[in-house]
């Protein structure tokens, strides 16, 4: 397969926009029903046919041409175990993801970390089939995608198996171009417009590979897999290494011009006084970041060396000054999350962060100190960890796939078998 440096197009217009305005309307509208039956056994299968023209307004003619389409690509699978007669006629088989055994697709995930990178294979429900984590403390980061790709192609290689592998999208923080599959600039790791779209892709060995921003890709998951209410608005808030945001209106993920939106670092918190690099004081990352935290943390003799997880297993095992500086970190997050509702009012707002995803004692100190800071907000319910928790970045990562997937599924697919 040769490589694709592309964007996870469903975070704009809709992936192939320029490739689909250049066909014939019967393609357009092909396409578009294929994504609807594809987006509608999504979130209702198993269905019979007839089932899915109720639940999605299509004909059931359309239904069943695009059902056999999307079967013949191997997307779909008939369940005829499942098989039931409702009167007179034929039984009615429903259909689903095809997800099972050893013949389901899967798409390859990458979250790529300052310190530690993990991969994935996700299946069609946006479920992890496997997953590890490669830590690379201390590596040079102009080497870094090279040693990825390595790691990752053994990964595969172990766990893939006879499954159909779709591609692989990589998530990763800082300013990411998904159209031109570049990291236009990562602070931690010193990258500026680096191309790791086509350098993951040629340590793979050809793969269709995606990259995008990893705040972005969270909330974007979030629409495809999680919660009904991140399809209508949510604010996703990211805070590692790395401190990010991404916002999604009706299923769209924003990216703004040149893909730069969700710049949040700099955010002021209220009540913090903590020095940041940028000169001024109080800053999101300088106050909340996992560096801010786990420098602290050693800094006070909690932990031996500076290390968020080391913070957290320490909080974990009953020491009570890593518990507080989780807890103050959690509440210096809740605060900027009050801000972020008092701007934008999203239905939902998803905080991933470490203690939090691991302990829901630490989310209730975000939602608590975000209800008590917000104007507009009194529902600690609307402030909530991603939905696959611990295994939430090698979803998202997948989801960098896999979302273009979902919105123009024949059309990802007849690109895949022209590279192959």
């Amino acid at each position: 397969m040769g490589s694709s440096t592309g964007a996870s197009p469903g975070t704009g217009p809709g992936p192939g926009s320029a490739a689909a305005g250049s066909r014939p309307a019967g393609d357009c509208r092909r396409e578009t029903n294929a994504a609807t039956v594809l987006r509608t056994v999504l979130e209702h299968g198993p269905l019979a046919r007839s089932a899915i023209a109720r639940h999605s307004g299509l004909s059931p003619a359309a239904v069943s041409r695009q059902a056999t389409d999307l079967l013949r690509h191997g997307l779909l699978r008939e369940l005829p175990e499942r098989a039931e007669t409702a009167g007179p006629g034929r039984p009615q088989i429903p259909v689903d993801l095809h997800l099972g055994g050893t013949t389901g697709p899967v798409a390859g995930g990458v979250h790529l970390g300052v310190d530690v990178t993990s991969f994935g294979l996700v299946d069609l429900r946006g479920r992890v089939v496997a997953r590890r984590r490669f830590a690379h403390v201390g590596a040079d980061p102009r080497v870094l995608p090279a040693s990825v790709a390595r790691e990752l192609r053994a990964f595969l290689t172990q766990h893939l198996g006879t499954r159909p592998l779709l591609g692989v999208g990589a998530a990763l923080g800082g300013w990411v171009d998904p159209d031109r599959g570049r990291v236009v600039r990562h602070d931690a790791l010193a990258w500026t417009h680096r191309p790791l779209a086509a350098e993951l892709a040629r340590g793979l060995g050809g793969p269709t590979v995606r990259v995008d921003n990893h705040a972005r890709a969270v909330a974007q998951s979030e629409i495809l897999f999680g919660r009904p209410e991140a399809r209508r608005s949510l604010v996703h808030l990211f805070v590692g290494n790395v401190v990010d945001a991404a916002l999604g209106i009706a299923g769209v993920v924003h990216q703004g011009p040149g893909s730069a939106a969700g710049e949040v670092a700099h955010l002021p918190v209220p009540d913090s006084n903590t020095p940041c690099a940028c000169g001024r004081s109080g800053c999101l990352a300088a106050t909340a970041s996992n560096r801010a935290l786990a420098e602290t943390a050693y800094r006070r003799g909690i932990v031996p060396e500076p290390d968020t997880f080391l913070v957290v297993d320490a909080a974990a095992t009953g020491d009570r000054r890593a518990d507080r500086l989780l807890r103050e970190r959690a509440r210096a997050v809740g605060r900027a999350v009050a801000l972020l509702l008092d701007v934008l009012n999203p239905d939902l707002v998803v905080v991933t962060e470490l203690a939090s995803l691991l302990d829901p004692c630490y989310l209730e100190e975000i939602q608590g100190a975000a209800v008590d800071h917000s104007h507009v907000c009194d529902d600690p319910e609307r402030i909530v960890i991603p939905h696959a928790g611990p295994a939430t970045m090698p979803v998202a990562a997948g989801t960098v796939l896999l979302n273009p997937l979902f919105r123009n599924p024949l059309q990802s697919l007849e690109g895949l078998a022209a590279r192959e």
